[in-house]
């Protein structure tokens, strides 16, 4: 029954549209295959890709958007710009809001999610990439920090290694790219899975996207997402959980969560943001 269940979903989902947003988390493979770096040039135009690079959660702009600009030139992007967005008056730019109107691709580095929010939040630069993404004339990628701000909320920072509970997970306002999901980078690596628990345990409304390092959540438009790279992607799914004690503890006191969902996907497996669905690879949709 499931792999006929699966079947049929492949036969009912539109075909993946061209743009995406690419939600990296960090740490992926810049020498060797590239392949998640690869797919953002890919959706992004190939050799009439024009990607801007905003490197503004960094405190070293100059190196770490340096080193994208000779990635993406030794894989044919026909132009590539850095918008070194450091003050959020910039964001008014004349031609900082050219560029983000015409380019093809939009690749924001890692570092710090609150500086990068601090950043471009509510300002004409954010709008023009929030409207063209929504439209499909954009592709997104987010890398670490650059991930962590494409929900609604945004984990800001937190701890690891004890039983899930309020205290171990500080939240603010991301940039509401995808602002259905809550997401957590460098997930496995550095042992976050009580962190994501704790944040949606707060925010029962959101989908929890935990992305190891040099993995990949590319969503398209039509809702799936698929996984691309080495490492998983954690989705971690409250729509039926039936009691949790999160209103009613202190903040250190541990969670009780009952009948949450977890799915735990690898490179071509898909989850459908809305229909709640996973699909394994073997029934992966062309692209």
């Amino acid at each position: 029954m499931r792999q006929l269940k699966a079947k049929w979903l492949e036969m009912t989902t539109p075909q993946a549209t061209k743009t995406a947003v690419l939600v990296i988390g960090g740490a992926e493979d810049k020498v060797h295959g590239r392949e998640i770096l690869r797919t953002f040039v890919a959706r992004s135009g190939e050799s009439d890709g024009y990607i801007t690079i905003i490197p503004s959660a960094s405190r070293e702009p100059g190196i770490i958007s340096g080193r994208y600009v000779r990635i993406f030139e030794e894989m044919g992007a026909s132009k590539i710009e850095v918008l070194d967005i450091r003050e959020r008056e910039q964001c008014e730019d004349r031609n900082f809001k050219e560029s983000l109107e015409n380019c093809t691709g939009v690749f924001l580095t890692g570092g710090d999610q609150l500086r990068l929010c601090g950043v471009l939040s509510d300002t004409s630069a954010m709008d023009i990439i929030r409207r063209r993404v929504r439209s499909g004339e954009l592709t997104l990628a987010g890398t670490s920090a650059g991930a962590a701000v494409m929900g609604h909320h945004m984990i800001a920072g937190g701890g690891s290694g004890e039983s899930p509970n309020r205290s171990l997970v500080d939240m603010a306002t991301g940039l509401g790219l995808i602002p259905e999901v809550i997401v957590d980078q460098h997930f496995h690596n550095r042992n976050r899975m009580v962190r994501l628990v704790s944040a949606i345990a707060s925010h029962p409304d959101r989908i929890g996207i935990g992305i190891d390092e040099d993995t990949c959540a590319m969503f398209e438009r039509d809702g799936w997402l698929q996984v691309l790279g080495k490492g998983s992607v954690t989705i971690v799914d409250p729509t039926e959980v039936t009691h949790t004690n999160e209103p009613y503890v202190g903040a250190t006191e541990p969670l009780t969560i009952h009948n949450m969902r977890m799915h735990i996907l690898s490179h071509g497996d898909k989850y459908h943001l809305y229909q709640r669905t996973a699909l394994p690879a073997n029934y992966r949709i062309s692209s």
